[in-house]
């Protein structure tokens, strides 16, 4: 399996007043500033290494940065660009690979699908849920559910 995208890792150095000014490649002009930073190789100014997209100042964001088709990139957007999406268990609908989404086993749903399937109530943080055939159910739907299927869930 070939990669089709590099993701590097971002430095940032302190300039010694005793070296040689680097060229910033970005601008291609001489680094005079007391820090600069260091990514896929070379040599930036701070304001220079930015998103193609966004234009968020990469050094700012984190320590990573992503490349592809000659450009370079924060996560969100090499994510929204070139991330896997899917589609929600429950609306069917995709799911861009940037959102926050909910889990439950190998389902993945939107935040606003993350819902009793039966009532609709939403999840709290801390409030149970149950998946039973593929379903989410709150748990007074699944025990109503295990009654009318001849057995009741055992109370602690």
């Amino acid at each position: 399996l070939l990669l089709s995208y590099c993701v590097s890792g971002i430095q940032m150095l302190s300039v010694q007043p005793d070296t040689k000014p680097k060229g910033c490649a970005g601008c291609n002009r001489k680094i005079k500033d007391r820090y600069l930073l260091k990514a896929l190789d070379k040599y930036w100014h701070e304001d220079c290494l930015k998103c193609a997209c966004c234009d968020c100042r990469l050094g700012e964001v984190g320590s990573t940065l992503y490349t592809k088709a000659n450009l370079i990139l924060c996560r969100r957007d090499y994510l929204r660009l070139f991330g896997v999406t899917g589609n929600c268990a429950a609306c069917s609908k995709l799911i861009p690979a940037f959102e926050m989404v909910m889990r439950a086993k190998d389902n993945v749903y939107h935040l606003d699908c993350f819902a009793c399937q039966l009532c609709n109530q939403r999840f709290c943080v801390g409030d149970k849920f149950f998946l039973k055939n593929n379903m989410i159910l709150c748990q007074t739907d699944y025990e109503e559910g295990l009654m009318k299927e001849g057995y009741a869930p055992q109370v602690r």
